[in-house]
This record gives structure tokens, sequence and C-alpha cells, in this order.
């Protein structure tokens, strides 16, 4: 059976499946057929405009990031190939293709008994930074039950922190109702929150980087657009130091800048089309909440008990200005840093490409503060630089195991999006060391802070949203302020 439904995956893929999906939960929500079937469309445009940028796009920067590492001379032995090579492996391992089955039967009872308030099974497409972490524990420790449950325990913090910031993320793309709910993307909400008064200390709330500001300020210099090919040609110069002098190196840089702007021009309109599959559902859940309160007692978003969440892919967030600015910035940022860091031994280049996706939840809950998401991304993905680093045996040999050929004249690989995860990473350690004590420190973290976030959620969402308040910016481009 584990077979067929992986047969039946692969071929239909993620941009027929999810609209299919998308459809049934429009239908159970008792949306329109009619405007059901246009979310599923949507969803699955979306799906495709993301693949088609992303497919094209990939190789380019790539490229360049790779003649900047040529440039310093430096090599490090744990090469990112991408996270694709990580997601088909999962399906080639029981214990992915276990989880991908019942996964999606448990994400529906933990919401069906309200132990997590985001509908996670609208996001099944990611199950797979779950499945990936199980799969690797199965290598090292050959215990199918141990590393099952590694998976599902993921599955319930990842949740928890989903609808920590669910408010946050909800309010800042302009998306009721819906928080992004990926393992590989969503524990960045620690960071941003645990170092935001370090950040306010230093005045970085008070520093007016935003998309907003920089287009005030700039005029022309400060549009998307114009900062993309700006961005690039600052990229393309620092993979073409050693041939400056040629015609062909500023035929790609130029044309390097170009294509940057254009993709931050595209991936917004590719966004906002995407974001159309999930506003009628929020939209829904908005109207049906309110059909259950009483005239005489309005509540609040914010202390409203019943509200819940649609999980929804991260790339609905990922053509926002400040969210594609600061990941792009970070891009050249996290190269230097992988090679001065001492220790470090992972080489990051093809998920760079996905740092957007990666600085989502800080995007949210600094309030598109640029200079912080800078911040928070070099803290906590050099950490992750080292988590990888560790992982990189591990990586490889569970991901040529299960099925995917290395590349020639590489020793070791890692996906950055995937494997940098310093919290991830601790549990995972704790897991496969079968030491029931460490395995019980991490669940009792997580049972204290279920029991915090479903006792005071109303004040932890309240204090993020005054802890967003105090950065000079915006709330998304639905709400910008004006300097």
């Amino acid at each position: 059976m584990l077979q067929t439904i992986n047969s039946v995956f692969q071929t239909f893929g993620a941009s027929v499946l999810v609209p299919i999906m998308i459809f049934i939960i429009g239908l159970f929500l008792r949306v329109k057929p009619r405007t059901a079937m246009m979310s599923a469309f949507y969803a699955g445009v979306g799906l495709t405009g993301f693949t088609w940028i992303i497919s094209e796009f990939t190789p380019v920067v790539t490229k360049i990031i790779k003649q900047m590492v040529n440039n310093t001379g430096i090599k490090l032995p744990v090469v990112d190939i991408g996270w694709q090579a990580g997601s088909l492996a999962t399906f080639g391992s029981s214990v992915g293709l276990s989880f991908f089955v019942f996964g999606l039967i448990v994400e529906l009872l933990l919401f069906a008994f309200g132990i997590t308030k985001i509908f996670m099974a609208s996001n099944l497409w990611n199950n797979f930074g779950f499945m990936i972490w199980g799969t690797m524990a199965y290598y090292v420790t050959h215990n199918f039950w141990l590393s099952l449950g590694l998976s599902f325990f993921m599955l319930l913090y990842t949740l928890a922190l989903a609808e920590i910031q669910a408010d946050r993320w909800s309010d800042y793309y302009g998306v009721k109702n819906a928080s992004v709910s990926s393992l590989h993307n969503i524990e960045q909400t620690v960071p941003a929150i645990l170092l935001d008064p370090l950040w306010n200390l230093l005045g970085f709330n008070k520093v007016k980087m935003t998309p907003e500001y920089f287009k005030n300020k700039l005029g022309v210099f400060g549009e998307p657009t114009t900062l993309g090919a700006l961005l690039g040609l600052i990229i393309g110069v620092l993979g073409n130091l050693s041939s400056l002098g040629t015609l062909k190196a500023w035929g790609q840089i130029l044309s390097f800048a170009i294509e940057l702007a254009a993709v931050m021009t595209i991936f917004p309109l590719v966004t906002g089309v995407f974001s159309k599959a999930f506003t009628p559902l929020a939209e829904e859940i908005d109207a049906n909440r309110n059909k259950t309160e009483t005239k005489d007692k309005e509540i609040d978003d914010i202390h409203d008990k019943k509200r819940w969440f649609l999980g929804v892919d991260d790339g609905v967030g990922y053509g926002e200005p400040a969210t594609i600015i600061s990941g792009v910035i970070l891009i050249p940022i996290m190269v230097l840093i992988a090679f001065i860091l001492p220790g470090n031994k992972t080489l990051p280049i093809v998920d760079l490409i996905s740092l957007p996706f990666m600085v989502e939840s800080i995007v949210a809950i600094t309030r598109g503060n640029i200079l912080k998401v800078i911040a928070n991304g070099v803290v906590w993905f050099s950490l992750g630089l080292y988590a990888s680093s560790w992982l990189g045996s591990i990586y490889t040999g569970a991901v040529s195991h299960y099925g995917v050929a290395i590349p020639a004249g590489v020793v070791l690989i890692t996906s950055f999006n995937l494997m940098a995860r310093p919290m991830n990473a601790l549990v995972f350690a704790a897991f496969i060391s079968m030491n029931p004590i460490l395995i019980g420190i991490t669940i009792v973290i997580y049972l204290v802070v279920l029991f915090a976030l479903r006792r005071y959620r109303p004040q932890i969402w309240g204090y993020l949203k005054k802890m967003s308040e105090k950065n000079s910016g915006y709330s998304g481009s639905n709400d910008k302020i004006t300097y």
C-alpha cells in the first residue's frame, strides 16, 4: 500500500495533488463549489509558477555562487546540493513512506482534538521535512519505531511554533487565519523571539530598514525591481572578481542583475496568485467563527480561543518585499560566513535561493525590519552551519542509501535549507542517542510549551504584537507606514 501511495504522489506531483486537497478542504468548509474549484486552480497555477521560476533561476545563481567560492580558493567538504535530493530519498525509506501516509491521519486527529489550532493537512506537500529526519534516524539506529516517533515528535513542536507565530504571520502577510507550518522553515520563530530584546537594546528597532522606507527615500532605486538589479550587480561582481577586465564577465554580471530583478518582480505576482488559493478558505474560517459569537460579546482575534489557522506553503510569503530582499542580501553574507566560521565544514550553494523561505517567520515577527532579519539570520544560520557540518556524513549516507546518486567529485552532501537547523539537530541528537533521559527532556520541554500555549495564547500573541510594534517599519503590503 505504501508503495502504491508513493507511486501516485510521484506520478501526479504537488501541482496536481495540492489543488485536489484544497478543493476537498474548501468543500469541507462549506465554500461554494465554484470558489473551491478556483482556489484549487490558483494553488496549482501558483505551485507551477514557483517551480518554473526556481528551476530556471537556481542554475544561474548556483553558477555565480560557485564562482564566488572558486575565487576564494577555499574548499569545504560538505556541499549543499539542494533540498530536492533529501525530499526524494524520504520516499524510498519505510519510515518516510509510513509518515507520509499516517502523518496525514495524525495531523487531522491533532486538529480534531484541539491539541493544535493549525490545520496542517492543508500543507501536506511539506511533510517531507519530517520524513527526512526520521529517515536519517532509521539509517543510524535501524530502529523503525524510534525513527518514526522522531518524525511525529517534530510534527508536534512544529505545530506549536506555527501557532505561536500564527497571529503575526497572518497579520503581516495579509492572509487571514493562515500560518506557515513546515518543519524546515518554522524554527526561526525561536531566535526571532529570544533575540529581539538584544536587538532593541542595540537600537535595531529604530532603524528604518524596510521596503517602504527604501521606496520613499530612494525613489526608483528603492523599488524591489531596482534593488534586485543592484543586488544582482553586487553578487555578479563578487562572482567575477578575478576576471572583471573581460567582456564575458560583464556579460554574466549584467545578465544576472536583470535575472535577479526579474525574480524580484515576477515572484510577488506568482505569490499573489498562489495566495488566492487560501484567501477564500481563510475568510470562510473567519465567517464561520463570527457566526458563533454573540452580538453582545465581540471577541478580537488575539483573545478568540476558537480561532484556528490553515497551514499554508511558505511560497505565499516568498515574494513579499522585505522577505525576498532580506533573503537575497543574506546570500553573499552566508557564503562569506561559511568561509570564515571556525570549524565549519558546510558550503551552502543551491539552497541559498531558499533563504527568503527561511526568514519568513523572522520577517513577520519583526514587522519587516530588514536589519533584524539579517541579524537573526546571521546568528541562527551560522549555528545551522555547524549543525549541517555534523550531520553531513549521516545525511549523505541516508540519501545515497535510499536511492539518490551523489554528484561526481563530491565527498559529502547536505541541504542548507533542511539541515542547517540548530534546534532540529539537537532533537535529532537526543533521539539517535537512544538515551531515555535526553529524549524525555525534549518531550517535557514540548509539553511545557504546549501547556503555556493552550493556557496563555492571548498573552503570548499580545506580547508578540507589542514586540513587533516597537519596530520602525510597516505591517506588510496592505498596511504601510509613511515616513
